[in-house]
């Protein structure tokens, strides 16, 4: 498959922060057949690119623990100017959790709350330009916002990132706002006030794209993942939601055109 195009705004990254990353690429490379490519110790700490068929999908850094940070999967978007797009989110009620910052030959990176307080990362290409591979097996194909604050979130989305935005649902039990429209859509914003615990965050959820959903979760309780949600069949294929073994939440996705 050729490389994704990805336009300002849209999805461009995915990252895992794991207080294990070798137990990581372990469990990863059974579930999904990735291999890995870990970067200079001295320039980038050791951070560890995930490959599916060569392509470049993912990252894995580790996760030091601090400030009683979890296990997460973290989504980025690209932008073309990272000093202005971090200005414009404080600007419209965002925080900036660090960053505008380089990285070596690669671009910049920042991180920042959204003005419903789920984090985000921003990426500014430099050498390198994001997913290798996208919407295939083993690659990220969906990135869902959950969030308490829908109608502040959706704004926030269109004001700093120029998200031109499509209403997916909008009844009182469902709401549903996407990047985009249709199979076009690249991310969507879930109103899921009635969803989240009080004690868990508003937050950026990652879809994995897999060949066989039920061999997926088969493969990943055996390699010491656990099943959050059971597979179940829906409009847009079958999916799951598994955890991985140090705790870091993700889901998987069937096309439906592999049922």
């Amino acid at each position: 498959m050729p490389k994704p195009t990805i336009e300002a705004g849209s999805p461009c990254w995915i990252e895992l922060a794991s207080t294990d990353p070798q137990r990581a690429m372990e469990f990863y490379a059974k579930v999904f057949g990735w291999s890995y490519e870990i970067k200079d110790q001295q320039k980038y700490g050791g951070y560890t690119m995930a490959l599916k068929d060569g392509a470049s999908v993912a990252g894995i850094m580790l996760n030091d623990g601090s400030n009683g940070a979890t296990d997460l999967w973290s989504t980025y978007l690209r932008v073309n100017d990272i000093d202005a797009v971090a200005e414009a989110a404080v600007a419209h009620g965002g925080q900036l959790r660090f960053g505008p910052m380089d990285v070596p030959e690669q671009g910049k990176m920042a991180v920042l709350a959204d003005a419903g307080g789920a984090e985000i990362g921003l990426f500014e290409f430099g050498g390198h330009t994001g997913f290798g591979l996208a919407s295939e097996p083993g690659a990220p194909t969906w990135h869902e916002l959950h969030t308490r604050d829908y109608d502040s979130s959706v704004q926030f989305y269109r004001e700093v990132f120029g998200w031109e935005t499509s209403v997916m649902s909008n009844s009182d039990d469902f709401r549903y706002t996407t990047l985009g429209e249709g199979e076009g859509a690249k991310a969507g914003i879930m109103d899921a006030g009635a969803l989240l615990t009080e004690s868990t965050p508003p937050h950026w959820l990652v879809y994995f794209g897999v060949a066989d959903t039920d061999d997926a979760v088969q493969k990943a309780v055996a390699t010491g993942g656990q099943v959050v949600q059971a597979a179940e069949d829906t409009p847009f294929g079958r999916q799951a939601v598994l955890r991985d073994p140090t705790g870091a939440e993700f889901w998987i996705i069937q096309d439906p055109a592999q049922d």
